[in-house]
């Protein structure tokens, strides 16, 4: 009863403060409960108010407002007191991560020779780019086949959905920054021009030289639909697409789920982001992407959230950063998740890639990639943001394999790699090594 009483006169506190002056703008904080009714009789006593539950049917994750008046810290501490709370902490905003200057733009983007890449159109240049072949990647696929369901979810800023070598293999996803089915990047666009062309089943928007977009990504795009992507606002348009484009060209049978939880400038709130990742668990993924992190800030909740996901079999991968350092980020330092670093196509870390064992599992080609990029076209970039998603691909290629397989055994194949510098965790992602781990594993298995 005493604490309940302290409650009450804290309120009072925070109440007379509200008061004081006009309505304001919200702050956000993110609580565990296990007991809502109480949260929310909290609330009321303190001003503040629970929005919703992010954690789907679990219902245990809620996200709450407070007015802007009321400092955020006192609500805090007042919550921590309530009986049935777990934890609280306050629902950053966070960008999808620092761009990495484009050097040059490779040769691969001028190869728009239409091929069939497993059952869709796609530029020359995609499906043949250094990185494919880097990973053993055609080898792989040459050798083994993989082919069972599987689901790779992608938390980013969405998708083209009508980018001829994706539709086919996109699921509706979510849009959490509208709270609303689909996951579409296009409706970011204030005044999108040219999104239909009369080519773009084959060749992509029809041009001849690649503009380059915030010194970071180089699109095939004409000058008008460059001109609308040239400000800040547009500074990470493309990303989810670009992302999942390589999830594709590694594993290119499995189904894609966007999770759009970040703005075309980069911006996303933690709070979207929790809830992707129980939406993804609960709605059947196998793996997760995060080709994002949020530095050295480590969230309680993000790493329940991803402890969630393991118990249920699901794999997370995320980028180890772009910093150039040995420093520890997060999601991809999490326990459960297989963070990815960067190579050059001469074997070498990238200088901008985060390396060591506390941040790297793998490595993966992620200096001028080729993928797709939205308006039916594709683009070139660098950074872990791409590397990430070529192991998210290996580990769908596992799955499809073994459809049974834990998320321990397949962060085991996805190590094994070829060498590198033991800065870069196991080595270099190796899908033709990866895939044949697997069916000896089987194999070894079926004798038994």
């Amino acid at each position: 009863m005493k604490r309940r009483l302290w409650i009450l006169t804290t309120a009072l506190i925070v109440v007379t403060l509200f008061q004081a002056g006009p309505a304001a703008a919200q702050q956000q904080l993110i609580v565990r409960t296990t007991q809502l009714p109480l949260l929310k009789e909290a609330c009321l006593l303190n001003s503040c108010q629970v929005l919703g539950a992010l954690d789907g049917t679990l219902n245990q994750l809620f996200l709450v407002s407070v007015p802007n008046l009321i400092p955020i810290k006192l609500v805090e501490d007042v919550l921590k007191l309530v009986p049935g709370v777990l934890d609280v902490e306050v629902n950053s905003l966070l960008k999808i991560g620092s761009n990495v200057p484009l050097q040059n733009i490779p040769a691969g983007l001028y190869q728009r020779t239409p091929v069939n890449y497993f059952g869709s159109t796609v530029w020359m240049g995609y499906a043949q780019q250094p990185a494919a072949g880097i990973i053993e990647l055609p080898e792989a696929q040459a050798q083994f086949t993989a082919k069972g369901s599987v689901i790779v979810a992608d938390i980013d800023t969405g998708v083209d959905f009508s980018h001829p070598a994706l539709r086919a293999v996109l699921l509706q996803g979510y849009d959490f920054t509208r709270n609303r089915v689909g996951g579409n990047e296009m409706a970011d666009v204030s005044n999108p021009v040219n999104q239909t062309c009369s080519n773009c089943q084959t060749a992509g928007v029809d041009q001849s030289t690649a503009a380059v977009l915030d010194q970071s990504t180089a699109a095939v795009l004409d000058q008008s639909t460059a001109a609308v992507l040239d400000s800040p606002q547009y500074s990470d348009f493309g990303h989810g697409t670009m992302v999942l484009g390589m999830v594709h060209l590694v594993a290119p049978s499995a189904k894609l789920m966007p999770l759009k939880s970040f703005g075309s400038d980069g911006s996303g709130s933690l709070s979207n982001i929790l809830a992707a990742i129980y939406y993804a668990v609960q709605n059947k993924a196998n793996v997760i992407n995060m080709s994002f992190d949020f530095g050295s800030s480590y969230s309680s909740d993000l790493a329940q959230a991803i402890a969630y996901a393991e118990k249920n079999g699901v794999t997370c991968v995320a980028s180890a950063g772009n910093e150039g350092e040995s420093v520890a980020v997060y999601p991809a330092a999490l326990a459960g998740v297989m963070g990815v670093g960067s190579i050059n196509d001469e074997n070498q870390r990238s200088s901008f890639s985060n390396y060591g064992s506390q941040d790297v599992w793998v490595a993966a080609p992620g200096e001028n990639v080729i993928s797709t990029y939205p308006y039916s076209t594709y683009a070139s970039a660098s950074g872990t943001s791409f590397t990430s998603p070529m192991v998210a691909g290996a580990a769908a290629l596992v799955y499809q394999m073994n459809g049974s397989a834990s998320s321990q055994e397949v962060s085991t194949a996805v190590a094994k790699t070829s060498p590198l510098d033991p800065s870069l965790g196991h080595g270099l992602l190796n899908v033709y090594k990866a895939l044949a781990y697997v069916q000896a594993m089987l194999s070894n298995q079926n004798s038994q």
